[in-house]
């Protein structure tokens, strides 16, 4: 199965040209891993490269200025290296920031003593935004029981 798939993809009137892109931007990716300050290779990835144009996809503004900065740099490199770069393209291309999964907290139940004095606190206050919260405290805990 592989081996069909390797075969028309390198077959002529297959996906010849995408598989050649591919293995160029594959290329281009390792170099400009390599030439690119270490601290930006993290927030930053290979695009696409088109007409000698490498499109550098920068996770935010900052890293997409200092990249705009190095550019002719960065291309020099890239030339020196055996493409033929004519500069970089830089756009900013944020990356959707990993919510942390959200982990319920474990109930603590109230202590009967505490249901007690916080019984005690309700009938001791007046109708109030706290008399309410210590009113919805006490039923959860009721219910927990």
């Amino acid at each position: 199965m592989a081996d069909t798939l390797h075969r028309f993809l390198a077959a002529p009137d297959g996906a010849a040209k995408v598989m050649a892109h591919a293995q160029l931007l594959l290329r281009l990716d390792e170099i400009f891993r390599r030439v690119a300050p270490a601290h930006l290779v993290p927030a930053s990835a290979v695009a696409n490269f088109k007409s000698g144009i490498l499109v550098i996809h920068a996770h935010n503004g900052a890293v997409a200025a200092k990249l705009r900065q190095i550019a002719p740099t960065l291309a020099n490199e890239l030339t020196q290296r055996g493409i033929e770069c004519r500069g970089l393209q830089i756009r900013v291309h944020a990356v959707q920031a990993r919510t942390p999964a959200r982990h319920p907290q474990p109930s603590r139940p109230l202590t009967a003593g505490s249901c007690e004095r916080l019984a005690a606190l309700r009938e001791s206050l007046p109708a109030s935004p706290l008399r309410q919260a210590v009113e919805r405290l006490l039923a959860r805990s009721a219910r927990q029981e």
